[in-house]
């Protein structure tokens, strides 16, 4: 997600700070290289050993004549993104104003100026971020584009977002945005089936694809509507469902305004009748099973010009077979492409696919470069 990119990381007098040495590493994880920037007030919480021994570089302490806010922030700066993780009201307030009196705030007037990507998490206690000064002062720095990742309000205090969050927003302001301004729905995962008020029936899609593709959509621009019986997740507005019903209910109302449906949920086939009560164990017991509404059915009778990405899972191991079924799938609800697999990869980090439309193109790795794959394919359709 952020291979190739280079970080500059400021780092500024929040107790949160305790928490850098893991975001550097999972930056790092992810691909990108991290130079390190410290306000005073940093260094009394973090030792800078801390961010050399993570970093594997000397972090900025202090600005000399080496002019180290233009090397790392300036036009023909290292930096391709700073992050200041965590910020501090002081330091936000400090941006607002261009008040340059710590290395980090001079590095982020330096990135504003040279228009480097400034991305912000911050992190305090509730009553400063509820503020008005320093919400104003938010408005007024998201107005010159930075993009702050919004802390989480718990136990009276606006903690630093998730590294997840962090990490997304990092590669969003760092990614070409093709797919700026689209609204797409991801539907994600499994949907299960009451057979009574305990048992379900369900499948073993663990939702992994569907939750990397939404993270692409979200890093390339768009505004992502998630509908999966799921978490929460810092790259999408969530609708949480559980029975087949319910996700053709909530995909057919959020796509009223999308531009695009990708499909990739493994939704139930059958449902059956809910009995009110525990069925009792120990005798035998027949399901009458009833089949369930195609959800791209649904949705593309109701938007027949909707760009629409369809998955289809298969068990026979045979490509050409698994190409034929997409291929009919696409051409009876008019789909954009479908994304084709052999159901073993069901819950594996690791997945192979193939992309069919008219061509077929094989992938093979892990389910998060496949969501970026599926997102810059759905980009040059909406194109």
């Amino acid at each position: 997600m952020l291979e190739g990119r280079n970080v500059a990381l400021g780092v500024t007098g929040s107790i949160a700070a305790v928490k850098v040495v893991e975001l550097v590493h999972e930056l790092q994880r992810h691909g990108a290289s991290v130079r390190g920037v410290m306000t005073e007030s940093a260094r009394s919480i973090v030792h800078p050993w801390a961010l050399e021994f993570a970093t594997e570089r000397d972090p900025v302490t202090e600005l000399t004549g080496a002019v180290e806010h233009v090397d790392l922030c300036g036009r023909a700066g290292w930096a391709d993104v700073l992050l200041v993780a965590p910020a501090t009201a002081n330091t936000v307030g400090k941006v607002a104003a261009a008040v340059d009196d710590t290395p980090v705030t001079t590095c982020a007037t330096t990135a504003l100026g040279a228009d480097v990507p400034v991305v912000v998490a911050p992190a305090m206690h509730e009553p400063m971020y509820d503020h008005p000064g320093v919400a104003d002062a938010i408005d007024r720095v998201e107005s010159w584009g930075v993009d702050f990742v919004p802390p989480r309000l718990e136990e009276g205090k606006a903690k630093i977002a998730s590294e997840e969050a962090i990490l997304t927003h990092v590669a969003r302001a760092t990614t070409s945005q093709s797919l700026s301004d689209a609204h797409v729905v991801v539907t994600s995962g499994a949907t299960s089936e009451a057979i009574d008020p305990i048992r379900t029936l369900t499948n073993r899609a663990s939702g992994k694809t569907g939750r990397a593709v939404a993270q692409a959509c979200f890093v390339r621009g768009a505004d992502v509507t998630l509908v999966h019986d799921g978490p929460d997740v810092p790259y999408a507005d969530v609708v949480e469902v559980e029975s087949a019903a319910e996700m053709v209910a909530a995909v057919s109302t959020a796509t009223e305004d999308a531009d695009a449906l990708v499909s990739a949920a493994a939704i139930s086939d059958f449902t059956v009748e809910t009995a009110g009560e525990k069925i009792r164990s120990g005798e035998s017991l027949t399901l009458d099973l009833e089949p369930t509404p195609k959800l791209v059915d649904t949705v593309r009778e109701a938007n027949p010009d909707l760009p629409i990405v369809g998955f289809k899972a298969e068990t026979s191991g045979d490509d050409e077979a698994m190409v034929e079924r997409a291929r009919t799938l696409r051409d009876r609800v008019g789909l954009a492409f479908v994304v084709a697999n052999d159901a073993s990869v069901m819950g594996d980090d690791e997945t192979r696919a193939l992309l069919v439309s008219e061509d077929v193109a094989e992938y093979r790795g892990d389910k998060q470069g496949l969501g970026a794959r599926v997102a810059e394919a759905l980009a040059d359709e909406l194109s």
